[in-house]
This record gives structure tokens, sequence and C-alpha cells, in this order.
């Protein structure tokens, strides 16, 4: 692994930031905020110190996917997509960020944000970004699209991840575009169903290119 770069600071940066905010508001927040949302409309309402635990995700992933690589048997592999590993380390901290700032906003002021409508948003800007990085990522066993299959190739790794970016982009694109619709239950088909599209195909797809690899070492052979 590389050194602690600039990028890798504002992950902690970022990180920390869920504290920093819960730390500002608390004393303005009522005894209880809303922290669920279902897409019926109907919300929950948890004592607000549960938001520090909700808060401290953030520095925990951060400190997670930080030492990981470290236990990787691959972890050399991480230094040729360690742009990409970090920076998807930032869009998660900036996801994180974004739900506690949601739960902050509408304990402050409810009512205040569309919030179906700013999942779907976040959530397909992480698949956008995703897509965009899953080509670059190589083999490891924490980060990408990880089965027997393309744990076992690096050919059908490879394969796996450029299919994966593109429909994952795709996805994301189809959730950004969903998340528009004003029927709550048609944003949730928007983002879910592409998604799951997106994930299942890539994997359906490695086995096939694993086995057509197979048989064709096995021929080689004969």
């Amino acid at each position: 692994m590389k050194k602690i770069t600039k990028a890798q600071v504002a992950v902690w940066v970022l990180a920390l930031a869920p504290l920093v905010l819960v730390a500002a508001a608390y004393s303005h927040l009522p005894d209880t905020v809303p922290m669920q949302w279902d897409f019926g409309g109907k919300v929950g309402y948890e004592p607000k110190w549960h938001l520090w635990i909700v808060a401290a995700i953030a520095p925990l992933v951060a400190a997670l996917m930080y030492v990981t690589p470290y236990f990787d048997p691959k972890k050399r592999n991480y230094n040729k997509f360690f742009g990409s590993y970090v920076g998807f380390q930032i869009i998660m901290m900036l996801f994180l960020l974004v739900m506690v700032g949601i739960c902050v906003i509408e304990g402050l002021r409810p009512h205040t944000l569309n919030i179906p409508m700013v999942v779907c948003l976040g959530v397909s800007l992480m698949m956008v970004y995703l897509g965009n990085m899953m080509p670059k990522f190589r083999m490891n066993w924490f980060c990408g699209i990880k089965n027997p299959w393309t744990m076992s190739s690096e050919t059908v790794w490879t394969r796996t991840h450029r299919l994966g970016g593109r429909l994952f982009f795709a996805a994301g694109v189809i959730g950004l575009l969903g998340a528009f619709v004003p029927n709550d239950v048609a944003r949730l088909v928007l983002l879910l169903a592409p998604l799951l599209a997106a994930a299942v195909i890539p994997t359906v797809l490695s086995y096939l290119w694993f086995r057509t690899e197979q048989k064709g070492y096995a021929a080689g052979r004969q």
C-alpha cells in the first residue's frame, strides 16, 4: 500500500464530519428525531442520542476500509487501483454524511426534504461513481464482484468488472432519472430493479465465462 495521501486525509475528514455535525446541532434538536422513512410516507422517531451511533458508522467504515487491504492475500494489487479505492471511500463518506444530515435537518425543520428523492439521488450517484471505477479494480478479496469464478481467473475478473462497471453506471443513471418521478413506489422500482440486474447479470456471466475458459484449457491439454 502507498503512504497516506491527501485523498486519504480527505476520507478521514469526511468520516469525522457526521460526528461534528451531530455535536453542533445536538443541543438544538428535540428529544426524538426522525431516523426511519418508508416509501409509504411513514416516519419512525428515535431518541436523539441514537444519532451518535449513526454518525460513528462513518469513521468505523473508514477504519475498516483502511486496514482491510493489509489482511488481503492479494494486497499488492491495491497499488494498481489505489486511487479508485480511495475515491470509493470518499464517496462512501459523503453518502454517510448526507444520511446523517437528513436526520439532523428533519429533526430541526420537519418536512423540509423529500426523503425518498434525496435517498434515491444519493444511492444513484454512488452507483454512477462505482460504475466508473469498477473496471479499474484489480483482483482482491474485499472490493468488487467476488465469487468463485472471478477469484479463480484474472481474465474472468477483468471481463466481469468491465461489464459490471457499465451496468452499474447505467443503473445509477436510471435511478437518477427515476428520483424525479412523482411516485415513491416507481422511484423504488427504478432504483432497485436496475441495481439487481447490474449485480446478477455479471455474476451469471462470470460463471459462463469461467466454464468456457476451463473447457478451453481442457481442450488444449488433449
